[in-house]
């Protein structure tokens, strides 16, 4: 039976909680989730007055695909090669673009100097596994092919995203690693959605996933993003990254996530495993919070999460 877990949920984080559109996820309703997502961008003003320049630009896509849309950011003050984030945004799979990041990336490159390009990957269900994976692939190799013309420093390339954007980052590694592609320094991953058998657990946590990202949500995710039901034996490691048997040779990782998130468990089993690999793992739980607690941006579980975001980025892109 579904735990009420309201009262385990800090104080300050609460009020962020109804912000989020709370229409159920059937594929009917996908385009009025969307829609709804959309408004909200709408009514987000832009930070236009931090000294950041950002660019669209179109990346060549996977062999037979459209090109990707990027967002590229960079500081206004013209220096040398700086180290550059790709940023894989959230949704699920199924919903969200980079414009949702727009603020916390602009807010990035001002406090660390970096550069970053996020990622418009295509979205399930009407682009299912490999496509997102490989979109971020192809934005991956461009950035270090064109590191010189946009002013990259092609040795400090970390990885970063949130949700299904963590766990597209975590199966980026893993491709770029078998594939000998180009060199990863650092993945961050945020409430990493890498583990597809969660919606298949025969003992779920009684206490995670009441809000927000609920295990309907998952479910309907996975379906989409796999194509067939989640939790079959073969589902390969590119779509979910907690698959992966070899975990050897993968880049230091940082890891974050609440204690009342769906995805708890699979984060932390996925860092055990890495250092297990012996893979360095930086991982931070934090009570009482829920999946994408951020938006109460004045909590201070939110800013003490975004400081050790923040300084685990530096320490890996500027030692």
């Amino acid at each position: 039976m579904p735990v009420d877990t309201r009262y385990l949920v800090d104080p300050e984080l609460l009020p962020a909680i109804d912000p989020y559109p709370q229409v159920a996820l059937p594929i009917e309703s996908l385009a009025e989730v969307r829609a709804e997502f959309s408004r909200m961008l709408a009514a987000t003003p832009i930070r236009e007055d931090l000294p950041v320049q950002r660019e669209e630009l179109h990346v060549r896509g996977p062999a037979g695909a459209p090109p990707v849309r990027v967002l590229f950011y960079r500081p206004a003050v013209v220096g040398g090669p700086r180290p550059a984030v790709l940023h894989i945004h959230g949704g699920g799979y199924i919903l969200g673009s980079p414009d949702f990041a727009d603020l916390s990336n602009r807010l990035l490159v001002a406090e660390l100097g970096c550069v970053v390009c996020s990622v418009d990957y295509r979205l399930a269900p009407e682009n299912p596994h490999p496509a997102p994976v490989e979109d971020c692939y192809a934005v991956l190799s461009w950035l270090h092919d064109q590191a010189d013309s946009l002013g990259v420093d092609g040795s400090r390339v970390v990885i970063k995203g949130e949700s299904a954007g963590g766990g597209l980052a975590a199966a980026l590694a893993l491709l770029a690693r078998d594939r000998g592609g180009p060199v990863i320094t650092f993945q961050h991953l945020t409430y990493a959605m890498i583990d597809d058998r969660t919606c298949v657990d025969p003992e779920p946590h009684p206490y995670v996933g009441e809000f927000v990202w609920t295990p309907e949500r998952n479910l309907f995710g996975w379906t989409a993003l796999l194509g067939r039901p989640p939790g079959d034996p073969d589902i390969p490691a590119y779509a979910a990254a907690a698959r992966a048997t070899d975990l050897t040779g993968l880049p230091p990782a940082f890891i974050s996530v609440g204690t009342l998130d769906l995805f708890l468990e699979e984060n932390l089993e996925y860092g055990r495993r890495l250092t297990r690999a012996g893979v360095p793992v930086e991982m931070h739980v934090y009570p009482g919070a829920f999946h994408g607690f951020g938006a109460a941006t004045a909590a201070r579980t939110t800013l003490a999460a975004a400081r050790d975001s923040r300084e685990a980025l530096r320490r890996a892109m500027f030692g």
